[in-house]
């Protein structure tokens, strides 16, 4: 297979687009893998924040009163 029939198949079929874009998920899936466990193995000694004063998306208690 020479490299013309290679861009083809990725760039102008529709099977080569849909393993492209599958191959650029599994690539972006795994570098949020890998740089989560790097953030959790550089903070693991942080524990919760002990301040409440913290904004809440769904905290709609405060919006009653």
């Amino acid at each position: 297979m020479d490299f013309n029939a290679i861009y083809h198949f990725l760039f102008e079929s529709f099977a080569g687009i849909g393993v492209l874009v599958l191959a650029i998920l599994l690539i972006s899936i795994l570098a949020c893998v890998i740089m989560e466990w790097k953030t959790r193995r550089t903070f693991k000694d942080r524990g919760p924040a002990e301040d409440d004063d913290d904004f809440m998306f769904f905290d709609d208690d405060e919006d009653d009163k």
